[in-house]
């Protein structure tokens, strides 16, 4: 006979129990009712959050939209306003790093070099000596530093002629994203020839009742002073930095309230070439080489080269600039990209919307209008679906995904702190009430997820002043809770795919 209650038996108990009796302890009973577990069923399933569940307890406002593609199959799990066009920020660089890779190949150098135009007589270049650009991101002080000791070994002693530098390579850009502040390093000016980043390096010094002030253009080995861009201390409430062209200098000027006791800090260079040029004025006169000061040449001079530097592989640089997200490394390589396929380039904004075009043709996306290649811009729009898509397909052509950063999750499978379970790659991207998140999951079972994640609180980030925008009230937690959001959703796609 089988153990427990039969029905008869229950009530017989009630009814013997009276209506003042204490019920059985067993009779305060749930008031839902326990569904038992199906065979095969994952339990996990019981109790896993939906992603609205997640989105609302993040708290973020404004639009959540993800997408996650089994690599297995290439169906899409999971999906929320997947394709709405949302801001990728600094996750259109892993975007840009397909294209470079598509179209200039892995193993690309960008050249930069010094010419003659006319012939070398005891020393001398009879006619003007070009400091040529190629591109390259990379280039530092200790890269024309090494150009300036080429020049000595050949015996180069001086010039009748001009000095010119020439950028002409790519077209020139003031700032990347003009909606930035206009001291902030990471949104410099673009040329054909750039240097240390188009970033030049102010240090203060508090002296008696003023200031040593220096602008220079420091290496590992050298710190040659700069002249063309120059800083001036002012007494005044606000704003702390301002900027204006000098024609043929940078000119800044600093609160005099904001400096202290001292400090230091990277300024955008908006006059690349005149920068290039006068900091290899000095490495070659220190190595007896005399030249004029620098001349801006539109257009690429004709001559014999002297002396010529490559950067590192096209794959090198990308790594660097997916760790270290520098746009205007973005900016260069999308731009140089955009030159080899289709022959020419125009602008920053031309080039975006020729690697949209890419895009669309070589990796099948859909809803992708970015206007520069490092995602600095607010303006620029992707749908996670068509992200996902692009790392779905980059998966499988391109070597993108040993490129990428390991991706730190604050979900609920460490608590502890413990090494997760889910290990991801990706690129993260952050503006103001913006962050991005794509890349790979490689799950517990062995499976493989391509994914896109895109928050954004839109009227909350174009409501800021220019002043607001540096660091603006309660960014830095809003951006918080999104890489908590982001991490349990892929949370729950390891869930959903192994159960």
């Amino acid at each position: 006979m089988t153990q427990g209650f039969s029905r008869r038996a229950f009530l017989t108990s009630l009814a013997a129990a009276g209506a003042g009796a204490a019920l059985p302890a067993w009779a305060d009973a749930p008031t839902a009712s326990l569904r038992p577990v199906a065979r095969g069923e994952d339990v996990r399933l019981r109790t896993l959050k939906s992603a609205e569940e997640l989105i609302e307890a993040a708290r973020l406002d404004g639009i959540v939209g993800f997408a996650a593609i089994n690599l297995a199959n290439g169906t899409v799990i999971e999906q929320h306003d997947g394709t709405t066009g949302m801001p990728p920020a600094s996750v259109a660089k892993a975007l840009t790093a397909s294209y470079a890779l598509d179209v200039l190949g892995p193993d690309y150098r960008f050249p930069t070099e010094i010419l003659a135009t006319g012939p070398v007589k005891d020393g001398v270049v009879e006619g003007d000596l070009v400091l040529l650009g190629g591109g390259d991101p990379t280039l530092d002080t200790d890269g024309l530093g090494e150009l300036a000791v080429q020049l000595k070994e050949k015996g180069i002693t001086g010039v009748t002629g001009k000095f010119l530098v020439c950028g002409s390579a790519l077209p020139f850009t003031r700032t990347i994203d003009p909606g930035q502040p206009p001291h902030l390093g990471y949104s410099p000016a673009v040329s054909g020839l750039n240097l240390n980043y188009n970033r030049v390096h102010f240090e203060w010094a508090k002296a008696g009742d003023g200031y040593d002030i220096t602008m220079d253009a420091p290496s590992t080995t050298l710190r040659p002073a700069v002249r063309m861009a120059r800083m001036g201390i002012v007494s005044r409430q606000g704003p702390v930095y301002t900027y204006a062209d000098g024609g043929v200098s940078d000119e800044w000027t600093v609160a005099r309230g904001a400096l202290g006791d001292g400090g230091s800090r990277w300024l955008p260079v908006r006059k690349p070439e005149l920068y290039a040029g006068e900091v290899f004025q000095a490495l070659a006169e220190f190595r007896g080489v005399k030249l004029p000061a620098p001349e801006i040449v539109l257009e690429r001079p004709e001559g014999d080269t002297l002396a010529r530097r490559e950067s590192g592989k096209l794959v090198q640089i990308l790594h660097d600039m997916l760790k270290y997200s520098t746009n205007l490394t973005a900016e260069i390589v999308g731009q140089t990209a955009t030159r080899v396929r289709t022959g020419m380039v125009t602008s920053l904004e031309t080039s975006a919307a020729a690697m949209n075009a890419w895009a669309r043709e070589e990796l099948g996306l859909v809803n992708v209008a970015l206007v520069d290649h490092s995602g600095l811009s607010g303006l620029s729009r992707i749908a996670a679906v068509d992200m996902a898509t692009a790392m779905k397909e980059a998966r499988t052509r391109l070597e993108l995904k040993p490129l990428l950063k390991s991706f730190r999750m604050r979900g609920e499978l460490n608590p502890g702190g413990e090494e997760h379970p889910v290990k991801v790659l990706a690129k993260t991207g952050t503006l103001n009430f913006v962050s991005g998140l794509s890349g790979f999951a490689e799950l517990p079972d062995g499976s493989e997820l391509a994914f896109a994640i895109f928050c954004g609180d839109i009227p909350r980030r174009e409501a800021l002043s220019m002043e607001q925008r540096e660091r603006p009230d309660g960014a830095r937690a809003w951006n918080s809770r999104a890489k908590v959001l982001q991490s349990r959703l892929i949370e729950r796609w390891s869930v959903l795919v192994s159960a």
